[in-house]
């Protein structure tokens, strides 16, 4: 998942980036709104942690923009007021949810996540194919029962690929839903972790890679997998 964390109290933001990358999260960074704007204009974010009061642009011109020029990015205001007429009032220019300052960063995170699955088609709770189960809430990936330890990257690459349920999925868009706006889009790293992945999930092969295109997970593992699961 990509997240656009948009907020001018410095520490609460590299905080709050912080926790969402631990959760395996791609994090991006604004401190304030013509910065935040500017980002969510050009890359495609699954979700944006806005904060109403910014410098720049406010957090309530931002959200209203992104609604009138048809974004599709969740948005979470952040706010230390909570009214209720605020909460209308962020809820009407086109925010999805509005959480109060001072918050429980857990609950963020479960905001996060919820909204997050609202801006693709709906997932099974649980991913599968051939002899693999990816349990997105969990975080835990088992084949044939075993347990299988992954970095967050490689977690995130492999989720990618089961929710895209055999579509194929560039090295171009695994970096940019992985990874966040600092990766080199040269680098060979998206290579180097397939490569780590597919040998921490040993044979059968799930993971085709298509010449010239990208990557898929099999589409008979895919099939194998739903059997399986019924």
């Amino acid at each position: 998942m990509r997240v656009l964390v948009v907020e001018d109290e410095v520490q609460l933001a590299d905080a709050v980036a912080r926790g969402l990358r631990r959760e395996g999260m791609a994090v991006d960074i604004a401190y304030e709104g013509n910065e935040g704007y500017g980002k969510a204009s050009i890359i495609r974010y699954d979700v944006i942690v806005l904060d109403r009061d910014l410098p720049g642009m406010s957090g309530d011109e931002m959200c209203r923009r992104l609604t009138e020029e048809g974004v599709l990015t969740r948005v979470i205001m952040l706010t230390a007021s909570n009214t209720v007429s605020d909460k209308v009032a962020g809820l009407a220019i086109g925010a999805d949810d509005y959480l109060t300052k001072p918050f429980a960063f857990a609950e963020l995170v479960a905001r996060v996540r919820a909204l997050g699955r609202r801006t693709t088609p709906a997932a099974p709770p649980v991913l599968a194919a051939g002899d693999l189960i990816l349990d997105p809430a969990k975080r835990t990936v088992t084949r044939s029962g075993r347990k299988i330890d992954l970095t967050r990257k490689e977690f995130g690459i492999l989720e990618t690929l089961l929710t895209a349920q055999g579509a194929v999925v560039s090295s171009e868009e695994l970096l940019d839903r992985v990874w966040d706006e600092h990766a080199d889009p040269f680098t060979t790293t998206v290579r180097v972790t397939m490569m780590t992945l597919r040998r921490k999930l040993g044979e059968p092969a799930l993971i085709d890679t298509v010449v010239g295109a990208g990557y898929r997970i099999d589409p008979a593992a895919l099939v194998a997998g739903a059997a399986l699961r019924r």
